[in-house]
């Protein structure tokens, strides 16, 4: 019997479809197919047809964008007018990685500075890393599958996409988007299969970069797995701390932390988790935070009117819910929230001082929680934020200047937004995690980069 996975609606669970899972051979079938295209130069596709199909994929993502909408949802249940903002980003990504194409240049090597390097010319160029293998994750279906996908076909490799299996049907809409746009055959191949057969693709000698987006210790897994030589990018999660300052200006400060905090039920790797806050402002913080959190709409996310939809699985709602009790009994208090409002969705939650041992303090909570912790002393405040093994994004409110950079220095993170939320992204800008929060850094332009790898080429001729 054929084995399948059953793509489900995160809000009600009701089923959107049924796909097929990849068998062993089918793998391998797979993997020899895009090493074929790598290892003949006569395959590789020329910038100016590459520029052709992502400008051509871009257009037609435009004119079915609603469509686009509807199918992220319907498998992501990100809300509405997220999703919509997720679409227009990914055509943006597809845009961008179509103008990177003309910046994949080398440069030239001086030569002649001693007599031995006398009659030469010489330069690099830059060329195909080979077959990159993408493994995705759920929280943004569509835009991450651009990320992974639309960022290969731009430095001309073969790329085989593994979605999240809760999500697999915007990265095969994208793939049918671009076959119609005219990727040549066997260039994209998207793959649904278990674990196991997904750890023998990516450890596979054939494939020369691993693209990874997920939790920490799969990534770190599959690096250790891999063969001499594969390069790889790992985006894993953070705990996205927050500083914020008792000069702090709350009109701007709390729409953009209980954004930063909520968006997609906070099932983002940079979403607002700990806010420092110095305690001379603590009290009004909690009251303005928590009455603008309790204005959020939980619900259906095909209305246009919700903010927080559910979550992926009813299993992370009971999760989110044991952590918060948890949290609770080891001596937090509950400012707003603490409570599931059905097997698939949970109050947004504010908590206020938990333990530094809560796994609300020391994990990526992944859920809509955001946790508060008052400090007399910023540099105090700075250490706890640093504290943990993941650094990713971070963020400090502030209108002092001095405070403001002096924080920036301080706090380790890839990214330090001041007086915006630690969840600010544009697709080009680098991106990326520190430490075990991951490896290399993603945008389109850097990750195109990292998909090439330099030649260097030098001409000795008697006539130079």
């Amino acid at each position: 019997m054929e084995n399948t996975t059953k793509i489900l609606f995160p809000y009600d669970q009701s089923l959107v479809k049924e796909l097929p899972l990849l068998d062993h051979n089918a793998i391998e079938t797979i993997l020899n197919t895009a090493e074929s295209l790598f290892n003949d130069q006569s395959n590789w596709i020329a910038p100016f047809k590459r520029i052709e199909i992502l400008e051509k994929a871009a257009s037609i993502m435009n004119e079915r964008s609603e469509e686009l909408i509807h199918l992220a949802i319907s498998e992501g249940a990100k809300p509405y007018k997220d999703s919509k903002a997720e679409i227009l980003r990914a055509i943006k990504g597809v845009k961008l990685a179509t103008e990177h194409i003309s910046q994949l240049k080398g440069e030239q090597i001086p030569m002649g500075l001693t007599e031995a390097s006398l009659k030469r010319i010489a330069f690099t160029t830059r060329e195909p890393i080979g077959v990159v293998a993408a493994v995705s994750a759920f929280n943004h279906p569509l835009n991450l599958a651009v990320h992974q996908i639309a960022t290969a076909i731009a430095a001309g490799c073969p790329v085989i996409f593994k979605p999240s299996s809760n999500t697999p049907l915007s990265g095969l809409a994208l793939a049918a988007i671009l076959k119609e746009a005219g990727l040549p055959e066997g260039w994209l191949q998207v793959i649904l299969c278990d674990n196991e057969m997904a750890e023998k693709l990516v450890t596979d000698s054939r494939v020369h970069f691993l693209t990874f987006i997920g939790s920490a210790k799969v990534g770190w897994h599959l690096k250790s797995k891999l063969p001499p030589g594969t390069r790889c990018a790992l985006e894993h999660g953070g705990a996205a701390p927050v500083i914020v300052e008792s000069d702090a200006d709350f009109s701007e400060m709390i729409p953009d932390l209980v954004k930063g905090g909520f968006y997609h039920a906070g099932q983002v790797c940079v979403s607002v988790q700990k806010v420092y806050v110095n305690e001379e402002i603590c009290d009004r913080f909690i009251q303005q935070f928590s009455e603008q959190t309790n204005k959020l709409i939980v619900g259906n996310p095909f209305e246009e009117t919700t903010d927080v939809g559910p979550l992926i699985t009813p299993k992370e709602v009971n999760r989110v819910e044991e952590w918060v009790n948890e949290a609770v009994e080891e001596g937090a208090k509950l400012i707003t929230g603490g409570k599931r409002i059905s097997d698939t969705c949970f109050e947004p939650t504010i908590l206020f001082n938990p333990s530094e041992k809560s796994k609300v303090s020391t994990n990526e909570i992944f859920g809509p929680i955001v946790c508060i912790y008052p400090f007399t002393n910023r540099d105090e405040a700075i250490k706890k934020a640093n504290a943990l093994e993941v650094h990713f994004q971070a963020a400090v409110f502030t209108k002092n200047i001095d405070a403001a950079l002096e924080t920036s220095k301080k706090l380790n993170a890839t990214a330090v937004m001041i007086n915006d939320n630690t969840a600010f992204r544009v697709d080009w800008m680098p991106f990326g995690g520190r430490d075990s929060s991951g490896l290399g850094m993603g945008g389109i332009s850097y990750t195109i980069n990292e998909m090439t790898r330099e030649k260097l080429i030098v001409f000795k001729s008697k006539s130079l």
